[in-house]
């Protein structure tokens, strides 16, 4: 069982969507990988908005196990205008209900799966995205949302220090490593042939990384796992050399960014989202430790290898900004800070 989003977060999020919250009054949303790290945020901020500004909106939640859903998050089960479809994203029974919107925000991230995962990860980003296109189109939804990732654009060469949404990248051919970046890819490509069709305006949100309430603290989320080790009180261990390059952006600022993709009047095409500002897997641990244990150890148990560049995953967000107006508000020191405190950490005692 998880405690709710705050409802300073929560109103975070809507006093930065209200102006595009007025084009989903009686909307009707369909969301996948609602129980999920990204789900979980765009469904209380969905039930914040809809009983804040009187929307009359409801959200349909796709779970296989809805029951062990509501357990797992008890406050899905708790908020008005959000209901279930039980169902598999790669095969679910199609709703006979209408949506304006589709929202598919479900996919295998994990990249470290056992031997024969990166099979599983392709087909079902792939085949849930074509169920979900599917959906939109028998539904007679206007807008469809992609989740898609960074991870498109493959490694970052050293010297692009923002990567664009022009950038032609891929992710290396023969590799099964690839199969995340090569599925989002894929699915990315379905969601425009749909769009050539007509009567379906298809958003994709290329997402970096993050950091806030619901981050998972025990699995390949270097920021997760800093948390994890600062709030049992260190030291805080880096498994590789602490040069990588990451950004991350706080969670309740996604949220916003998300629901401005997704009900934007004006968003069109593929959106980086993400922060851009960069810093080392070295620096993000000791801006962990400065907030929530100053004083404990940072230990970088590898060693950098001599002459080479340290791999980069930053994007620039200039398209986002300019076209849709998103901004960063929340400092990465805050965003550490809350999602400590979400945890029931408290950062008065480690001081």
């Amino acid at each position: 069982m998880t405690p709710p989003i705050s409802r300073n977060d929560l109103d975070h999020v809507v006093d930065h969507t209200r102006d595009v919250w007025r084009t989903a009054r009686g909307a009707r949303v369909f969301l996948t990988g609602g129980t999920g790290f990204f789900g979980v945020w765009l469904a209380e901020s969905f039930a914040h908005a809809n009983e804040q500004l009187e929307l009359n909106a409801e959200l349909t939640i796709l779970s296989r196990d809805p029951n062990a859903a509501i357990a797992r998050v008890p406050r899905l089960g708790q908020l008005a205008g959000i209901s279930f479809h039980r169902g598999d994203v790669r095969d679910f029974e199609l709703p006979a209900a209408p949506f304006t919107h589709v929202i598919h925000a479900a996919a295998e991230s994990s990249q470290q799966g056992h031997v024969g995962d990166h099979r599983h990860m392709f087909e079902t980003i792939v085949d849930g995205t074509r169920r979900t296109l599917a959906l939109a189109r028998n539904s007679g939804a206007r807008n469809y949302l992609l989740l898609s990732s960074g991870a498109v654009y493959g490694p970052q060469p050293a010297n692009l220090s923002h990567i664009p949404e022009d950038y032609s990248g891929a992710p290396p051919l023969g590799a099964a490593a690839s199969a995340y970046g090569e599925g989002k890819r894929a699915a990315e490509l379905l969601a425009a042939i749909e769009a050539e069709r007509g009567g379906l305006s298809v958003r994709a949100a290329r997402c970096f990384a993050f950091v806030g309430p619901h981050l998972p603290l025990d699995i390949h989320f270097a920021i997760g796992n800093f948390l994890r080790d600062a709030m049992r009180g260190g030291p805080i261990r880096i498994r590789g050399d602490g040069t990588a390059v990451r950004s991350y952006l706080y969670m309740a600022d996604l949220a916003t960014w998300l629901w401005t993709i997704a009900l934007g009047p004006t968003a069109s095409g593929a959106y980086n989202v993400g922060s851009e500002e960069p810093l080392s897997i070295l620096e993000t641990a000791r801006a962990v430790a400065g907030v929530c244990a100053p004083h404990v150890d940072v230990i970088v148990e590898g060693r950098p290898v001599p002459g080479a560049m340290a791999q980069r995953y930053v994007p620039s967000t200039a398209r986002a900004r300019r076209e849709l107006g998103l901004q960063q508000h929340v400092s990465l020191s805050d965003a550490i800070g809350r999602t400590a405190a979400w945890h029931g950490f408290s950062l008065s005692s480690a001081r």
